[in-house]
């Protein structure tokens, strides 16, 4: 198997385990995803949406960037009327003097596909204006924001449709609480769960400790009586 091919395959099936995405590779190709963005954050105007997009790798992955068009374009200042986005760390990599970006905010052979998805998540909610793809969304954006709240709404709704029979969408409250008979980290922030999820290795360690000091002070509670018994003799 290509490097190209494992490296992919590896983070196809990292990325399988994850709530905030749905993935399948498309034919059974692993340069070919159907990828939903499900946004969690219950303070996105986007929250609850299913959002459907297809990636394409290159055959040098992780060396070029991969494609990433929406299958329903939104109506959003970075994204154009076919579903691609303008979002710099979707550009190859190096410096750019056309339009003054850095090779740090451009694609790297570090980024990898999560990378990618966090970036879009995040450019929906903090959309680019200065340099739209979509002018219209960009001008309504500043000038009318309770219209392109609108318009949102309605991308919101529309992606909902998209929602395969049978998939259980998940909550900001669900999301990030994983199964412990799936053998996986419970996240939950409660002291009890916390240590049960990470094993228990550390507080085993602290109880070996807080034993052997009690032994310790034992001990030295004996010879301290055994002095003061020589004392009296």
């Amino acid at each position: 198997m290509a490097s190209a091919e494992r490296l992919l395959m590896n983070e196809f099936k990292a990325l399988s385990k994850e709530t905030w995405t749905n993935i399948e590779l498309i034919n059974d190709n692993v340069y070919e995803w159907s990828v939903a963005l499900i946004v969690l954050n219950p303070d996105s105007l986007y929250y609850g949406g299913y959002f459907k997009a297809k990636m394409t790798f290159p055959k040098n992955y992780p060396f070029s960037p991969p494609d990433f068009k929406f299958v329903r374009p939104l109506y959003h200042p970075n994204v154009y009327s076919d579903g691609r986005l303008c979002i710099s760390i979707l550009h190859a990599p190096g410096d750019d003097e056309m339009s003054g970006e850095t090779a740090a905010e451009r694609w790297s052979p570090v980024q990898r596909v999560e990378s990618v998805l966090i970036s879009v998540l995040s450019l929906l909610d903090d959309a680019e204006v200065s340099s739209p793809a979509n002018v219209d969304a960009g001008v309504m954006l500043r000038k009318n924001p309770e219209q392109y709240k609108a318009m949102v709404k309605k991308d919101l709704d529309i992606s909902k449709g998209d929602i395969p029979a049978g998939y259980v969408m998940p909550t900001h409250e669900s999301a990030f609480q994983t199964k412990k008979d799936d053998g996986d980290f419970d996240m939950s922030w409660e002291d009890s769960d916390a240590d049960e999820s990470f094993g228990g290795s550390d507080s085993d360690e602290e109880l070996d400790f807080d034993e052997d000091l009690s032994d310790s002070d034992e001990a030295m509670d004996e010879d301290d009586e055994d002095e003061e018994e020589d004392k009296k003799k």
